[in-house]
């Protein structure tokens, strides 16, 4: 079970259910959402990058795409990889495309945080979502950059896509099928007939950990934020099960 879940109704503004939602974790791979929420605020979705040595040559254990040094691939594939994948290789790859390296980007990030509102309870020291002891925020932050991420429709595309191939490129010339694993196994749950989109993570220091939404039949939109699920099952079965019994119409 998780050390800290939230179902929010963003439709009547309410909290429907809370559990250590104000309680410091650490976000782990969820931090991309606020990394994709500034692609799309900043960046040209046809706009080329190229991908650097360093974007190319993330840690062996983390989650990539396998881009190649020198890919060229646009932000609007970049983002699926960085949803769909939680690729850091298109994590590092945006962040450079946008502000000219990880590092501005990162102070973009906090200059969101601020703007949200969230600047006490969150701070990022990267795009990607290792675990950094500064790199920190809480569930109700999540839901929060949630909400402000799927208000762009490009944005709830990339969180609701199953399957994605990349455009063929001499490096990669049948593409790259790209997977979202969570969207293709929470869709065989029931969740009160909600279809659920969203983005997981996992670092050792924050277990599994996700962030989802999903609108019913009547237009009522809700995010559900869980973190410290003992696995990443165990996560996707807190989504579904929280679906399932807190979004029931009267």
């Amino acid at each position: 079970v998780a050390g800290a879940a939230g179902v929010f109704n963003l439709t009547q503004k309410e909290v429907t259910y809370a559990q250590n939602i104000y309680q410091k974790m650490y976000p782990a791979s969820t931090t991309k959402i606020l990394t994709a929420y500034l692609a799309l605020k900043y960046g040209d979705l046809n706009a080329v990058y190229t991908v650097s040595h360093d974007a190319a040559n993330q840690a062996s254990d983390s989650s990539v795409c396998h881009l190649k040094e020198g890919d060229q691939m646009t932000l609007h594939q970049l983002l699926y990889g960085l949803i769909m994948q939680s690729g850091n290789d298109a994590a590092v790859a945006i962040a450079e495309g946008i502000s000219g390296s990880v590092e501005a980007f990162v102070e973009l990030m906090n200059q969101k945080l601020e703007e949200l509102g969230l600047s006490k309870t969150s701070h990022f020291t990267n795009c990607v979502g290792i675990y950094e002891a500064d790199h920190y925020t809480t569930a109700y932050d999540m839901a929060v950059m949630m909400e402000a991420a799927i208000q762009n429709e490009m944005c709830r595309e990339v969180f609701s896509t199953r399957i994605y191939t990349t455009s063929a490129t001499e490096q990669h010339p049948e593409g790259i099928e790209l997977s979202n694993w969570f969207v293709r196994r929470i869709e065989d749950k029931e969740t009160n007939g909600i279809p659920v989109y969203g983005k997981t993570g996992f670092v050792d220091e924050s277990g599994s950990c996700a962030v989802s939404f999903g609108t019913n039949e009547n237009g009522r939109t809700y995010i559900c934020v869980t973190a410290n699920s003992g696995s990443k099952w165990w996560c996707i079965n807190d989504h579904a099960k929280l679906y399932q019994e807190l979004t029931k119409e009267p």
